[in-house]
Formats: structure tokens, sequence, C-alpha cells
């Protein structure tokens, strides 16, 4: 039989926005890989998981998430990441991997099964799609992603924020991820683009100490790395034209 390495969203952070899917995935699998920094804290994939999997099914797994700046310690990381999955895949032949969020949206997942692939041949990859931290923003803040034939644009700040800039003076809705770090510069690209007024942040969506705010309220402070912006499509408040 083929190894069957599984990517498994379990959305943003609350417990229960994993899908009935994905929680049978990770069930099923012999094994199921959490992402872990290197500092050793308990991560939000580890917490969501708890609530479906016993601890004993788990295997934490160190990622060096936090590193940004030294490449050859993060690819080392990687590596060494990599090399425990797959031996875990040989002994186990189901492993499952959780990751926060959709695993085929700027997740840790695709990384790691590109590497584990190349290490055991013929394994088999498959994805459980997840929740969006989009998505839970929109429905925690009313605020609305398309409509019509509106595009809609997704944005990492980490590429610098000279690119959601472009974004924002684009047509549509603009959804920023990973901004928390650069909120000043996030807040200055949606005042001159006159996108300010109606955008909305949050992180740690479903968590106990969640936020969600107006952007307007952005004042530079640095947020959570993980924090997520909505700057919704200008829009004339006429209804079904565009549908």
């Amino acid at each position: 039989m083929s190894n069957t390495l599984t990517g498994v969203g379990v959305g943003p952070g609350d417990p229960e926005l994993v899908t009935v899917k994905g929680v049978n995935a990770l069930r099923a699998a012999e094994v199921v890989v959490v992402p872990v920094m290197d500092t050793g804290e308990r991560g939000r994939a580890e917490a969501t998981v708890l609530h479906y999997v016993g601890r004993e099914k788990i295997r934490r797994v160190v990622f060096a998430l936090n590193e940004r700046s030294d490449r050859a310690r993060r690819e080392a990381a990687w590596d060494a990441a990599g090399e425990t999955v797959a031996g875990l895949l040989r002994s186990h032949g189901s492993v499952a991997f959780a990751t926060i969020g959709d695993p085929n949206v700027y997740s840790t997942f695709t990384y790691l099964a590109q590497t584990v692939a190349a290490a055991v041949p013929g394994t088999v990859v498959e994805t459980v799609p997840g929740i969006t931290a989009m998505q839970d923003l929109a429905a925690r803040s009313g605020a609305v992603l398309t409509e019509g034939t509106e595009p809609l644009t997704l944005v990492p700040v980490t590429a610098g924020a000279a690119v959601l800039k472009d974004a924002l003076n684009g047509p549509g809705t603009v959804v920023a991820y990973k901004f928390g770090r650069q909120a000043a510069e996030v807040a200055e690209a949606l005042r001159e683009t006159g996108r300010l007024d109606d955008a909305v942040w949050g992180s740690a969506l479903g968590l106990e100490e969640e936020s969600i705010r107006p952007a307007a309220a952005l004042d530079g402070t640095p947020l959570p790395y993980l924090s997520t912006l909505i700057a919704p499509a200008r829009r004339d408040g006429g209804r079904g034209g565009k549908l």
C-alpha cells in the first residue's frame, strides 16, 4: 500500500471551524504532525487538533517558523523536519499534517510535502481544505469579501508594503496577511489609496485574545504577526446589478 501524507486545514484557531472531513482525516491517520517553533510553545494547530485527537497520537515537529533572517538556520530546520516526517511516514504509513487555515494557502505544508515526497518515493499527497482567516474575519466583522464580478486580491505583506499598495490601487476587495510587524506601513498605504475607512483588521480569531478593530484605529503599533486585514471593494450601494 502507498504511504499517504495528508495536509489538513484546521482553520484560523476556533476549534469549531474544523470541517467534518478534517476531523475524520485527523482521526484516520496513524500519526498527526503539528508544527511548533523552536521555542517550544504550543501553536494554534496543535491547540486545535487536541480537541479531536488524543495527545498520544500527536507528534510535535520543530520548524523555524520564527526565523526570518538566518536562511541557513531556517533551511536546516526545514531539512530536519522533513526527515522526521519522512521517517514517520515510513514507519506508520499514513501521516496527517495539521496546518492553520488551508493547506494550499501560504501553508508550511506545501514545502513539507515536496521534501517528504522526494524522500519517500511513491508517497500519495492529499489535502483537506480548511477555513481561512479572511473568511473567519469576514464573518466576525460583517465585511463582505466579494459581490457580483468583483475580484479578490490576497497579499502577504511579507512581500512588502509596496505590493499591498499596488493591490489597493486596483479594483475589488484586498486582503492582507501577515502584516502585523508592518502595521504602520499598511495604515499609510490605506490612507494614500483612500481605502482606510471601510477596512477592518483582526488577530487571534476565535481565541480568548481575539481582537477585531477598524483599520482607522491603526496607530503604527506593531500587531501580532498573523494579523489579517480586509479592505472591501469600493461599492456604490446598489444591489443585484452584478449578480
